[in-house]
C-alpha cells in the first residue's frame, strides 16, 4: 500500500475519532488528543509551536515545553505507524514544517470540512431559490454531528475558541434549513423543533421569527405573539434592547392579519 492510497479520517463534530484507511487510531493520552485535535481542525495548513504551546499550557508551558510537544507529536506518528503495521510511509502523513507541523492535506479529510461544503451547497441552493435542495443538502450538513463539537479532548484557549466557532457555524446551518423547510410549507412539521430550539436559544431573534411564522401559519396567532413578548422580556431584562425592526413589522403583521 503506496502512500497515496492511505486515508485519514478525522470526527470532530462530536467524541474526536481518528481512523487510517478505515482502522481506528488509539489516540487516549488527553494531551495528545489536543495536539491532534489541534491540528486537524487545520488540517493542511502548518500549527505553529507557539499556537500548540498556547493551547496545551497557557501562560505557563513547562521549561521542557519543546522535548515534550515533540514527544506528544512522535506519539500520534507511532499511533499511525502502529495501524499500519509500523511502515514509515504512515508517519509522514504528519509532517514537520518549518514552524510546525501539519496534517497533510492530500491524505486528510475531517468531519467539518464536509459539514462546511454542504452547507455551501445548501446556502447557494437556497439562493438560487431551490428549497427543496437547500433543505436537502443542509439536513445532510447537520446529520454529520455526532454531538458537541470535540467531546472528549480538553479544550485550551485555542480549542475553546475553535469549538465556540463550529457550535456557531451548526446552528447557522440549523436556521438556514429551517428557513427552507418554511419556504416549502413545513410550517407544522417544524413546529415542536422550533419551540426547542428558540427555548434553547432565547435570544435569537432569527429563531424567534422562525418560530412565530410557523405558529401563525398553523393558525396559532396567540401564541405566536407570545413567542414575540417572550423574546423582547428577554432582551430588555438581560441587553436593554428591543427585538430588530424585522421582528416589530413580523409582529404588526400578525396583529393586523398580514403575517407571512
Amino acid at each position: 500500500m503506496n502512500r497515496e492510497s492511505r486515508h485519514l479520517s478525522i470526527g470532530l463534530l462530536g467524541p474526536l475519532s481518528l481512523r487510517l484507511d478505515q482502522k481506528p487510531v488509539r489516540t487516549s493520552a488527553p494531551k495528545q488528543r489536543q495536539v491532534l485535535a489541534l491540528l486537524a481542525v487545520n488540517a493542511g495548513r502548518t500549527v505553529t509551536v507557539p499556537t500548540l504551546v498556547d493551547e496545551l499550557w497557557g501562560d505557563s508551558p513547562p521549561r521542557s515545553f519543546a522535548t515534550t510537544l515533540q514527544t506528544y507529536i512522535l506519539q500520534l506518528r507511532n499511533a499511525l505507524a502502529a495501524v499500519d503495521s509500523g511502515h514509515p510511509d504512515a508517519r509522514q502523513l504528519l509532517s514537520t514544517r518549518r514552524h510546525g507541523y501539519q496534517l497533510e492535506e492530500d491524505a486528510c479529510e475531517t468531519d467539518v470540512e464536509l459539514f462546511h461544503h454542504r452547507v455551501r451547497t445548501g446556502r447557494e441552493a437556497s439562493e438560487a431559490g431551490d428549497h427543496r435542495y437547500a433543505s436537502e443538502e443542509l439536513s445532510r450538513a447537520l446529520e454529520l454531528w455526532r454531538g458537541a463539537a470535540l467531546v472528549g479532548v480538553r479544550l485550551g484557549r485555542v480549542l475553546e475558541i475553535e469549538a465556540q466557532s463550529l457550535e456557531e457555524h451548526r446552528l447557522k446551518a440549523l436556521e438556514l434549513r429551517i428557513e427552507a423547510d418554511l419556504h416549502l410549507g413545513r410550517h407544522a412539521d417544524l413546529l415542536g423543533e422550533l419551540t426547542f430550539v428558540a427555548a434553547k436559544h432565547p435570544m435569537n431573534e432569527n429563531l424567534c421569527a422562525f418560530l412565530m411564522t410557523a405558529l401563525y401559519r398553523a393558525g396559532h396567532v396567540g401564541r405566536s405573539l407570545q413567542a414575540f413578548h417572550r423574546l423582547r422580556s428577554v432582551l430588555e431584562r438581560e441587553l436593554g434592547i428591543e427585538p430588530c425592526p424585522r421582528l416589530q413589522r413580523l409582529r404588526t403583521a400578525i396583529v393586523s392579519g398580514a403575517g407571512r
